[in-house]
């Protein structure tokens, strides 16, 4: 399938999907790995591949606040535009589909298809890797699920160029959206890319309306400076509104990184300056009581229990709003 989103310039390839903006020489791909070189066209080498497919809790995306309690069909493929030295992923997001063996190929209509055949399901997820370098096929998935009346989350890095987002836009009902940290110096040592265009995405993402949750990954010594975690609190507050939630997760050892996992009283620290500004704070891979259930931002009444990824609506009127206090509650 040949790629969207580039330019031929000198005999070269100039990817324009997201800001790597790589130059690709013939035979060869992006950072991604999976966008190619073929003959002077950039080959979108991962149409139709999937690396996973499986029914998941949509509150696993983490999205505790889109259809709270459904299910979803969430598919991959593999290749991403980031380096991540912890990457929970790596066997998927770190190969190409010349190192992966894969089982089948599926047409987008045989994707939509599986979504609709099954009742309970909301719709598609486009994850596990990063979905943005499978924008192609995406894209169409996405249309095909729309028609079918289900919704499209994508969980993302955020690292792509503006053009491309507000295409997807018109097809991604939900986003979460990780953020691996608030300084340039942290993402280029730590992912290989930039902050400030997953700033921009955040920005666009918000002013479109879609839902959006974010995550921020806490990897002890690297990203945990409690004076740069309450300035990217305050930003999230300042540009994106106090109603918007943030999962904050707890690193685990895993792939280039032998680090301990991070420590339970950095965890509430972090968890606590966050939710001096932002209504909605939860943490993943941890049990913590006080920031696993949703309650009301006005009343403080406990609208939806959680015990993992089993949900208990308590005080949520089927209008999104706290059946005490009648106060909305960010929830679609």
């Amino acid at each position: 399938m040949e790629a969207l989103y580039y330019e031929r310039t000198d005999g070269k390839i100039r990817c324009t999907l997201c800001p790597h903006f790589c130059l690709v020489t013939e035979g060869n791909t992006g950072i991604c790995k999976v966008r190619r070189n073929i003959g002077g066209k950039l080959i979108a080498e991962t149409w139709g591949k999937l690396s996973a497919l499986h029914h998941d809790p949509v509150e696993k995306k983490p999205l505790y606040h889109f259809y709270p309690g459904s299910h979803v069909l969430s598919i991959g493929s593999v290749g991403c535009n980031m380096r991540c030295k912890c990457c929970q992923n790596w066997q998927i997001s770190q190969t190409s589909i010349r190192e992966y063996q894969f089982d089948r190929n599926y047409l987008p209509s045989e994707i939509a298809g599986l979504a609709k055949s099954d009742t309970r399901n909301l719709g598609i997820a486009f994850t596990y890797n990063e979905p943005g370098m499978w924008f192609e096929y995406m894209l169409e998935t996405a249309q095909l699920v729309h028609e079918a009346g289900l919704k499209n989350i994508m969980v993302s890095n955020g690292f792509i160029s503006e053009k491309p987002l507000d295409d997807l836009l018109q097809y991604i009902d939900a986003f979460n959206i990780d953020i691996k940290g608030f300084t340039e110096e942290f993402y280029r040592k730590f992912t290989g890319s930039s902050l400030q265009p997953v700033l921009e995405s955040l920005y666009r993402i918000r002013k479109s309306g879609r839902h959006l949750e974010l995550t921020c990954l806490v990897v002890p010594g690297q990203n945990d400076d409690p004076v740069v975690f309450r300035d990217m609190t305050e930003w999230i507050c300042d540009e994106l509104g106090p109603e918007t939630i943030l999962h904050i997760s707890r690193y685990h050892p895993a792939y280039k990184m032998g680090l301990e996992s991070t420590p339970e009283e950095l965890m509430e620290n972090l968890l606590d300056i966050a939710a001096e500004k932002l209504n909605y704070v939860y943490a993943g891979n941890i049990y913590l009581k006080n920031f696993q259930d949703t309650v009301c931002s006005k009343c403080h009444t406990v609208v939806i229990r959680r015990a993992g990824y089993e949900i208990e609506m308590v005080a949520l009127s089927n209008d999104g709003t706290c059946s005490k206090c009648g106060n909305k509650i960010i929830i679609r």
